[in-house]
């Protein structure tokens, strides 16, 4: 087989650059992936990129293949679809998912890669990993019918939530965003978009997923009595005030974070990582997912990228890397 591969790492200062590769021997049990398609999370990735990641949470932090450490330089990212070459027969020639940094070429395990359904492009394929996190935190929140939400932020983890919640029975959901551009997206999603000023109150759960402080607040004034915000937002290295005081208490409200790393309680005890993968693969036959990933750079493009993202130019959701 061909060993020569190209990974994207980060130095952890707000530079990255393309490196040579040398891919190990596949064993047995190995599956080796061309490279399609990746997705870069503006969220956690960029907190990598820019060395935002607190030592404490070094460990917690790791994605699957990650190589190197963190600050960096290291090989980080976890949105990548491919087409197995070399592998068990059942999977040779399909399209896989996995949680694999941005790489030409790689090797995992047979059981760390999902097949891609028919039904999914590629192109829509790289958001499993962001829906797996909208799916896990819904199973966190356990909306009901006919609930009140409102989903503050629009990226890519926000829109996802707020996708999936727009096909429950009765629920009056809102994209919140202070971009206006985010608008558009929300439309295409079928889900009522509104500036945090305009927002309609009277939640029973809002979902937070801006991070940013000024966002953590609105989601707390936007509340019913005894309504909860679940908190989807890392910031990594970064301190948020929190306004506890006012009516948070003679209220009582809730803060309570959700993060994809464990399968939510309400489902651990059912539910695999691989299960919860699927589910959002078949999710993804939804075509409305398609307004996240409109914007492409070729796999080469990815050191210049970077720091456009990192400094707020305006992007799709998700902005999807071409290879080949």
């Amino acid at each position: 087989m061909d060993h020569r591969a190209r990974a994207f790492w980060s130095s952890g200062t707000g530079h990255g650059e393309i490196r040579d590769e040398v891919l190990p021997d596949p064993g047995p049990g190995d599956v080796v992936v061309r490279a399609l398609v990746s997705g870069v999370s503006r969220g956690t990735e960029l907190l990598v990129f820019r060395g935002g990641v607190p030592e404490s949470q070094h460990g917690a932090m790791r994605a699957p293949f990650q190589a190197g450490d963190f600050p960096g330089p290291v090989k980080y990212g976890y949105l990548a679809v491919g087409v197995v070459e070399h592998g068990p027969e059942a999977l040779r020639g399909r399209t896989v998912f996995a949680l694999h940094p941005h790489q030409t070429r790689w090797v995992v395990p047979a059981g760390a890669v999902t097949v891609v359904p028919d039904d999914v492009p590629a192109s829509r394929a790289v958001l499993a990993g962001t829906v797996e996190t909208a799916v896990n935190a819904l199973w966190d929140a356990a909306p009901l019918v006919g609930d009140r939400i409102a989903v503050v932020g629009a990226g890519m983890v926000g829109c996802c939530v707020a996708a999936v919640l727009a096909g429950f029975p009765g629920v009056r959901v809102e994209l919140v965003d202070v971009d206006p551009a985010r608008a558009a997206v929300a439309q295409a999603l079928g889900v009522p978009f509104a500036h945090p000023a305009d927002a309609a109150g009277d939640c029973d759960l809002v979902v937070h997923a801006s991070a940013t402080g000024a966002g953590l607040a609105r989601s707390l004034e936007l509340l019913a009595v005894e309504g909860e915000v679940l908190e989807l937002s890392w910031y990594g290295d970064r301190d948020v005030t929190v306004p506890l005081g006012a009516g948070f208490h003679s209220r009582r409200l809730a803060i309570r974070s959700t993060q994809v790393g464990m399968v939510a309680p309400a489902r651990r005890g059912r539910r695999s990582f691989a299960d919860r993968v699927a589910l959002a693969l078949r999710l993804l036959a939804d075509p409305r997912y398609d307004a996240l990933v409109t914007d492409a750079v070729p796999f080469e493009d990815l050191p210049a990228l970077m720091p456009r993202l990192a400094a707020g130019e305006p992007f799709a959701p998700c902005v999807r890397v071409t290879y080949g």
